[in-house]
């Protein structure tokens, strides 16, 4: 009481600064809390550790400075102990996500039995986890994958085996990015397990009808994340919903990173088929060649697969378009915001000899005298190499030319092709390299420019003389590095699919909505009908459904028939032909329109052509 007198009578306004400090300090730590996605009994702890702060701080006012600095620095010790020892744990994903799951029917494939689960509906059987070639660890770690071991008895396929070996994931980072894409923060308290991952990780997974027909058609998928990351247990790309629509999904975890791409000229040497740095393709393929031999055993035909792919995932089909090793493993293909069937890609594609280099420096990276002892490095450790290995080369095997070469020489693989882009690609990476760079503006976008685009910058600038404030040039130069990174390489896939006589259906993604807007990735859970069992579901809205319904339609019919118009009914999409400039919009309107990126693609044709002619430039 005595305190209290005294803080009556001399310091209002040092209660009302401590009230607001103490509410806005409780409001930072619920903030951490939900960031750290701690564990329910953590969270508790976690309040408990802050009220002891402020009650010390509060026992402590009238006492030296060092007392309550100490109570702060024991506090705060306290807390970051707690994010330690109370974060998420690592699992395995579940196949479902209701107790109890009824067991699937009893499948023999090559390697064994398997058995799965059906989805809650009781029409879906999901068979995840099944291994499609032998573990490549050890002596197999930058080979080609091997044939399957076989299993004794009924191997259990409820639960998605864990990811490709891939950089652990910050969390900080994770739910800072998520705060971009929800627009805000939305609380969630629950702790949500880190998906496990391993070196062993060659396993894809099967969503068929319940009473699939023989000759159900296939779709084989394969997920982004730069070559670098991924998992195929994502639900924006869950196969549950198009089995529904009486389809076989599958979904092929393949390698990533330096497990995936890494080059080197031993490994060349060691290989019979003198290949190295598209481990991850070869992965890929393989795959696709067990979807071949086993997916009759799930009434699939293989003699109508569809592959498909987004963001790298894209990058990968374009480059299983034109790999020798695919020719007769399936009819169509699906990209979705990528490809490597470019003069010069601008991502996720390098020369051998660039491969090799960073194969030579990673061995000195780690201090080893050869592959072997690399071979001999914790994948834990070689995990966190400072390179990058997410690009393909030219291997000689899986890619004996570049696939531009490749298509040129019409030895493409699909007969038919439905691809495309979303809108504003890419703002989700141009925005973090904002933080650290400054956005563009009408003063700097032009320097900005040139550093990627050399002595044909002014050309470009031509084509936006109506660029007068600084959020013009912000829009521009967004616009702009959406079509050179994501939009033009699917102008010129398409145009050497044409070539071949191949028809082609293009796309633009416009539908902007309250997560991932038209961002790069944000069509996928519309096209794979997944809103509805999204933890985001409360930023769509019914325009969203009613298009992702439509969305997945088209993909349903393009493997069924051929045609995404042909089967339920949609709006018409008709072939796309490079003659006319148009595109199929996939949005708020579904109908055709004039491409909006076609005044930049005769420049990226020039420039392309350039960058072949000055390489070192």
């Amino acid at each position: 009481m005595q305190f209290m007198k005294k803080l009556t009578k001399g310091n209002i306004v040092y209660l009302i600064i401590l009230s607001v400090l103490g509410a806005l300090n409780l409001v930072i730590l619920m903030f951490l809390l939900d960031m750290f996605n701690l564990k329910v009994w953590g969270i508790v702890l976690g309040f408990v550790i802050y009220a002891l702060m402020i009650a010390g701080f509060v026992l402590l006012l009238k006492k030296r400075w060092f007392f309550k600095l100490a109570n702060g620095l024991a506090g705060l010790l306290l807390l970051v102990l707690l994010f330690n020892i109370s974060g998420p744990t690592s699992s395995r994903v579940r196949a479902v996500d209701y107790k109890n799951p009824t067991k699937s029917d009893i499948v023999e494939v090559e390697g064994g039995k398997i058995q799965g689960v059906l989805n809650k509906e009781q029409n879906v059987e999901i068979y995840t986890g099944i291994p499609y070639a032998k573990a490549p660890v050890g002596e197999l770690r930058w080979k080609e994958p091997q044939d399957v071991v076989p299993w004794d008895g009924v191997k259990d396929c409820s639960y998605f085996a864990p990811k490709a070996m891939q950089p652990l994931s910050n969390q900080f980072f994770d739910s800072g990015t998520q705060l971009v894409l929800e627009k805000g923060w939305n609380i969630d308290y629950r702790s949500h397990d880190i998906e496990a991952r391993s070196e062993d990780c060659l396993y894809l997974n099967v969503f068929k009808p319940k009473n699939a027909l023989p000759n159900t058609p296939v779709l084989v998928f394969y997920h982004g994340g730069s070559l670098m990351r991924g998992s195929t247990s994502s639900m924006d790309y869950n196969g549950t919903e198009l089995a529904k629509r009486g389809i076989i999904f599958v979904s092929v975890a393949y390698r990533v990173g330096v497990f995936g791409y890494f080059a080197h000229e031993e490994l060349k040497a060691e290989s019979p088929n003198h290949t190295t740095g598209v481990y991850g393709l070869l992965d890929q393929i393989k795959g696709l060649k067990w979807v071949n031999d086993n997916i009759g055993k799930f009434n699939g035909n293989k003699d109508n697969i569809t592959i498909a792919g987004e963001s790298a995932g894209s990058s990968s089909v374009s480059a299983i378009c034109a790999s020798p090793l695919a020719k007769g493993l399936f009819r169509k293909a699906i990209g979705e915001s990528s490809s490597v069937a470019t003069l010069t890609p601008p991502h996720t594609y390098r020369t051998l000899d660039k491969a090799l280099k960073m194969g030579k420096d990673i061995q000195e990276e780690f201090k080893c005298s050869s592959v072997e002892e690399l071979r001999k490095i914790p994948a834990t450790k070689l995990v966190n190499t400072k390179y990058e290995n997410n690009s393909l080369c030219v291997d000689g095997y899986a890619l004996p030319k570049s696939p531009y070469e490749i298509y040129k020489a019409h030895e493409n693989n699909e007969e038919i092709l439905l691809n495309g882009a979303n809108a504003n690609e890419a703002e989700a990476f141009t925005i973090p390299m904002f933080l650290v760079s400054g956005q563009p503006n009408k003063s700097n976008w032009k320097s900005r420019l040139k550093a990627v685009f050399g002595n044909l910058t002014d050309k470009l600038l031509a084509l936006y003389p109506d660029v007068k404030t600084d959020g013009d040039a912000y829009r521009a130069f967004n616009e702009i590095i959406s079509t050179y990174w994501f939009v033009y390489p699917h102008q010129a896939w398409s145009k050497l699919a044409e070539e071949n006589g191949e028809p082609v259906y293009r796309y633009v993604f416009t539908k902007t909505n309250g997560y991932m807007s038209t961002w790069h990735s944000g069509e996928m859970i519309y096209a794979y009908n997944n809103i509805k069992n999204s933890k985001y579901q409360y930023r769509y809205n019914q325009s969203d459904y009613d298009l992702s319904d439509t969305m997945a339609s088209y993909w349903v019919n393009f493997v069924k028939n051929d045609d995404p118009s042909i089967g339920d009914s949609v709006p018409s999409w008709p072939e796309w032909h490079s003659s006319q400039n148009k595109v199929q919009e996939l949005g708020k309107n579904v109908s055709q329109i004039d491409d909006p990126f076609a005044r930049l693609y005769s420049f990226f044709e020039e420039f392309e052509q350039y960058k072949v002619e000055h390489p070192n430039e």
